[in-house]
């Protein structure tokens, strides 16, 4: 709903006081998907950002560039994807599961590239199904559950939140477990 994928079933999204629109963000999938036959710097080619110089941003990820995406392993895929999204430098970044398929390296470049943009007044949301990685890098945590929001915690609540979280889990499953026990 965030970025327009699905319709809202009432009310809008705001920053700021402002409704959002799709021209300020960007948006990652979980799966991304390119084009057969290009290379990596073609595909950055798509998005343009005059400023955005894509041979020194790829010191941080070394992808081979002039090569076709094709041949590109998962997380070779997974940080062309950011590069993309890191050149449309758009007010709010949208990352479906930003960290599966990355190396531990990988995740830290990326964490410490997000913490900085948002020092510089980006917003970012992140989905993510690994409790950790959220809770070293967000403000903010909520839990959905069938796309509704179950829990929600600031970083001072982190801890509360995790409980809350696998208390909610449990509490649902422990009576199906026993049932199967017996």
């Amino acid at each position: 709903t965030l970025y327009g994928l699905k319709k809202p079933d009432a009310g809008e999204i705001r920053r700021d006081g402002s409704p959002l629109t799709k021209k300020q963000m960007s948006y990652l999938v979980t799966e991304n998907f390119f084009y057969s036959n290009i290379t990596g710097r073609e595909y950055l080619g798509l998005f343009k950002n005059q400023a955005f110089d894509e041979d020194k941003w790829n010191q941080l990820f070394l992808l081979p560039l002039d090569q076709i995406i094709d041949g590109y392993s998962t997380g070779m895929k997974k940080k062309l994807a950011l590069l993309g999204i890191l050149k449309q430098d758009k007010l709010i970044m949208i990352l479906d599961e930003p960290f599966n398929g990355l190396d531990i390296e990988t995740c830290r470049v990326i964490r410490s590239i997000l913490l900085r943009l948002r020092e510089k007044g980006k917003t970012i949301v992140i989905t993510s199904h690994i409790i950790e990685t959220l809770t070293n890098l967000c403000d903010f945590i909520h839990f959905l559950e069938k796309g509704v929001i179950k829990i929600s915690h600031g970083k001072a609540g982190f801890n509360a939140f995790e409980r809350e979280i696998f208390e909610s889990i449990e509490n649902r499953n422990v009576q199906m477990i026993d049932d199967l026990m017996k």
